[in-house]
């Protein structure tokens, strides 16, 4: 004990008590590295901010249009569904009317199609030589909320395309007002009185 007295009066700190309750430091350093702490911190938050790649979020229209619609004759329909800001999947479900498939569900599925803004364009997969091109937009019906039938109405230009048995393509185009379907508003919350 008297070897730590003198080592500890040599470096020019005040030698240990008797009882040995206190342990002398000899980092003389301390001092500065307690100031040097907090910029380091911060250079390291600076360089981990920095570093990180901002997460875009997806962007998504600003009305999910997302949800069935009526198509040609009662009991068809479109069903959509937005994925993103500019693709759309679903399919056209409607009755056959060749002699082969008369009164049967034919589902066309959409090759991917696009949206920008409230501007909706697709093209379907050929089912027994008949395909549907679609573009047009959606705006507000007369429905006065997502739970009432018209509450969507997509407007645009249609036209159907089939291919007869000699392979020959005909078209016809016709402007359509398909309505949006009522949409399940069970999952919605349910409001506390």
């Amino acid at each position: 004990m008297d070897e730590l007295r003198d080592f500890a009066g040599q470096v020019g700190r005040p030698p240990l008590h008797s009882s040995g309750s206190s342990f002398p430091c000899f980092n003389t350093h301390m001092g500065r590295l307690d100031k040097m702490i907090p910029v380091i911190l911060l250079l390291c938050t600076l360089l981990i901010a920095q570093n990180r790649a901002p997460s875009a979020p997806a962007s998504k229209p600003a009305e999910d249009y997302s949800g069935m619609y009526s198509f040609l004759q009662d009991g068809e329909f479109i069903q959509l569904t937005i994925e993103d800001a500019s693709r759309v999947t679903g399919f056209i479900s409607r009755y056959g009317d060749l002699e082969s498939d008369h009164g049967q569900f034919l589902d066309h599925f959409f090759k991917p199609g696009t949206i920008e803004g409230n501007k909706l364009s697709f093209t379907t997969q050929t089912v027994h030589g008949v395909w549907y091109e679609f573009k047009g937009a959606f705006e507000r019906g007369p429905g006065k909320s997502p739970g009432d039938e018209a509450y969507y109405l997509l407007r645009g230009t249609l036209t159907q395309y089939t291919t007869d048995a000699s392979k020959k393509t005909s078209s016809k185009s016709r402007e359509v007002a398909f309505k949006s379907f009522p949409q399940d508003l069970d999952s919605a919350p349910a409001k506390q009185n």
